[in-house]
């Protein structure tokens, strides 16, 4: 690049950056402090990243961003929550897929969870492993289909709520090995995982980033990686198709939304500011260790991924068959 280039490539980036603050100079957002709304209790990977993205969002914005945990009923007391807050930007949506599987899956629900929402970003997905009590005598996926097939009374599935990612990711399990299981759903990971390591319950698919410090001590089994290629802070346990059960991927992703009606103005510079926290190097490498893939998603491809996702768990809930009134 000639000096001249990168003369006018600075002056342009600065001038985009005075342009973004003085955008929010003038709408005068924040004013005041922000609550981020999340439908799981404290400690579950939704909750870490909604955390580490609201520390540094206070410090750029020089006002509180608030964590508010709203857990139950499979993340949708969290999201009827946001949907009926005013559409001013002080009140954000840090989520997952249940979100979008939710449209399909809920009978009935009080709001619409894709037009009472504006999409802001999405920061990163995360595969779903299968995972067990390590009293199970099972050590391989197909030794495990074996023994649970062998179980007179079926086997216990815990979830981290009705209508998440993990428990319509059991229901497909169900359905392609035959197996009969009790779907027992848990309010987020940190109940569901006690219970897994006191053995209360048997199994369950769970966000890689909750799980993997007792897998990594062998207080849990872990089977198999809904995923399409083993991921590096799991290089041993191998994907499904690996293990014998082709086309299996699932996983959770985490992304911040607001009260539809919020305007363009706000919604970009959220937008923009996330963005920029999520690529500074210590978050990336945060999220990596927690065996995430960063997507670090604008409100426009967000847009297009939330419609993609609505149309495949869609798909999903109707070829498992799962309904929740």
């Amino acid at each position: 690049m000639t000096t001249i280039h990168r003369r006018t490539f600075g002056l342009l980036a600065g001038a985009s950056a005075l342009a973004a603050g003085n955008a929010r100079a003038q709408s005068g957002y924040p004013a005041r402090s922000v609550r981020m709304v999340v439908p799981y209790p404290p400690g579950g990977a939704t909750d870490v990243i909604a955390r580490l993205l609201s520390e540094r969002l206070s410090a750029k914005w020089g006002q509180p961003v608030v964590v508010e945990n709203r857990a139950g009923a499979g993340s949708t007391v969290g999201a009827e929550m946001v949907a009926r807050a005013a559409p001013d930007g002080y009140t954000l949506f840090e989520t997952t897929s249940a979100h979008t599987i939710s449209a399909s899956l809920y009978r009935s629900l009080s709001y619409d969870p894709i037009r009472d929402f504006s999409a802001i970003t999405l920061t990163a997905t995360i595969p779903l492993v299968m995972v067990s009590t390590k009293s199970l005598p099972a050590n391989t996926l197909a030794e495990f289909v074996t023994w649970a097939k062998a179980q007179p009374r079926g086997v216990t599935v815990a979830s981290t709520g009705n209508g998440t990612a993990q428990h319509l990711t059991s229901e497909l399990f169900k359905g392609r090995t035959g197996i009969v299981s009790e779907h027992i759903p848990y309010r987020g990971d940190a109940p569901m995982i006690t219970d897994l390591l006191s053995g209360q319950v048997q199994f369950a698919f769970a966000t890689l980033s909750a799980v993997l410090p007792f897998i990594r001590t062998g207080e849990l089994k872990a089977y198999a990686l809904a995923h399409s290629r083993r991921m590096a802070a799991l290089p041993d346990t191998p994907t499904f198709a690996e293990a014998g059960m082709a086309d299996f991927e699932a996983a959770t992703w985490f992304g911040t939304f607001a009260p539809t009606g919020l305007t363009e103005e706000i919604r970009a510079g959220i937008a923009r500011d996330i963005s920029a926290i999520v690529a500074e190097p210590a978050m990336t490498q945060r999220l990596v260790e927690m065996g995430a893939e960063v997507n670090n998603y604008g409100p426009a491809q967000f847009d297009d991924f939330i419609r993609r996702e609505t149309a495949r768990w869609a798909e999903a809930v109707r070829i498992s068959g799962a309904r929740i009134n």
